[in-house]
């Protein structure tokens, strides 16, 4: 395919994945259109590009450029089946494809690195990025998340190298043959899409089965591979794990060396578990790891990923997409080292009603590790309610701490009421599109 010289028309442009494709695609001379809900930060970025996006999904909406039966539509699978638009263009003929097929196109014929896992994809995607950029070589990147500094989600200097997340969600990640990859973890998520754990698990062995050279994972999980870890042995381990305010020190050990007193400045063991997985997967690419370690001290960070937002003597506010379980108790325990002696709120808004029915004691939990905590409606993403699966039942479920259910619109004067130094805004819904306004809110607070 000649992707410079064709129109490509994506229904769901604002998405993280696909608009990291759209500015790819546009930066390369391509004609690029597309659809949203609703205006974003991320798609005013694209039409700095000159990338025309439309908020209106009837027919009569779209451009007159891309009616053409020659325009190739991408889609996520995020959007419903009536979409009109979508089922225009496959009633008129046109190629229609996932956002998974279209980037395993575009890494084809390249040495292409991806990083699956239920947690750590897009941190460890991100961190592999600055890891490739530090070193000057030629690569373009797709990050599920948007840099601290820069603001965009693709990086393109060259196409020796690819660096891609592989999402398990629809079985995307099946889309690609990376020369390289790794799998951060391999817990239980999407069962709207898959039975239950055990085809997961078969979904990761058949990725890993199309895996053209190396494969690293993180030590324990049930495949074959280079190993690494931030708690035991492993091909390459990390021990001495000194956690501080800015980050934390660590020895790490390769098959050849032991490179001591290392330094990266993001929090969490978990964390420094993505920095090990990335610094693994640029070494086995041909990168040496002994001059990629300095590079962990200038990491800019990945918004919503462990953000801190506001570290003052009174408040402190950090924003995480966590999700999942397993992804708020990392969050609570970089809390616990980082914060000691500090109480600490949570507010958080589940994602899905599938996942909130499927980890309802596990969301509780979790929840309860904390001294507060604030819910939020569950966010529906492509979802239809579910009878009884409400924040109200997984309220009643949080036990031993003081929790309360709220509004969007009660939560900034909430927080700013509350005792807790600490504050965490955890969730993959449009809590993220709050952040902002709360962080000036809370800054507003404290200087009055």
């Amino acid at each position: 395919m000649n992707f410079k010289k064709q129109t490509y028309y994506f229904i769901g442009i604002g998405g993280i994945g696909m608009s990291s494709i759209a500015r790819y695609l546009v930066l390369q001379g391509a004609k690029v259109y597309g659809y949203d809900k609703a205006p974003s930060a991320v798609i005013s970025s694209l039409q700095v590009l000159g990338i025309t996006v439309v908020f209106d999904s009837s027919v009569d909406a779209l451009p007159a450029a891309v009616l053409s039966k020659q325009t190739l539509v991408v889609y996520t699978p995020a959007i419903p089946k009536n979409h009109l638009q979508f089922n225009f263009y496959i009633n008129q003929g046109n190629d229609v494809v996932k956002r998974a097929v279209l980037l395993g196109d575009l890494t084809r014929n390249t040495i292409c690195l991806a990083v699956a896992g239920t947690h750590g994809k897009t941190t460890t995607t991100a961190i592999l990025t600055h890891l490739f950029e530090q070193s000057k070589v030629s690569y373009t990147a797709f990050i599920g998340g948007v840099f601290q500094d820069s603001k965009t989600n693709m990086i393109s200097r060259g196409n020796v190298y690819t660096i891609v997340e592989a999402d398990e969600f629809d079985r995307s990640f099946l889309h690609l043959k990376p020369t390289i990859a790794c799998v951060t973890s391999m817990d239980a998520d999407h069962l709207d899409i898959y039975d239950d754990a055990d085809s997961l698990s078969d979904a990761y062995r058949n990725f890993a089965a199309q895996v053209k050279e190396t494969l690293v994972v993180e030590k324990g999980l049930p495949l074959d591979g280079v190993t690494f870890s931030v708690s035991e042995d492993a091909d390459f381990y990390i021990d001495q794990i000194k956690h501080v305010s800015s980050g934390v020190y660590f020895n790490l050990h390769t098959p050849n060396s032991i490179l001591k007193n290392q330094f990266f400045n993001q929090l969490g063991k978990h964390n420094l578990s993505n920095a090990l997985a990335a610094l693994v997967m640029a070494n086995q690419a041909g990168l040496l790891i002994e001059g990629l370690t300095k590079s962990l001290a200038t990491f800019p960070g990945v918004e919503r990923r462990l953000q801190v937002l506001i570290n003052q003597k009174n408040r402190v506010l950090i924003d995480d997409y966590a999700h999942h379980p397993t992804e708020i108790k990392a969050v609570f325990d970089t809390l616990e080292l980082s914060f000691p002696e500090d109480k600490k709120c949570v507010v958080f808004q589940p994602h899905l009603f599938s996942r909130t029915r499927d980890f309802m004691e596990d969301f509780a939990s979790m929840l309860s590790l904390f001294d507060r905590v604030i819910l939020l409606e569950i966010y529906p993403a492509r979802e239809l309610p579910i009878p009884g699966i409400n924040a109200q039942a997984l309220m009643d479920k949080i036990k031993g701490t003081s929790v309360e259910l709220v509004s969007k619109k009660e939560l900034g004067d909430l927080l700013t009421k509350v005792d807790e130094r600490v504050i965490s805004l955890l969730g993959a819904g449009d809590i993220g599109a709050e952040v902002e306004g709360l962080k000036h809110k809370l800054m507003l607070h404290e200087i009055t």
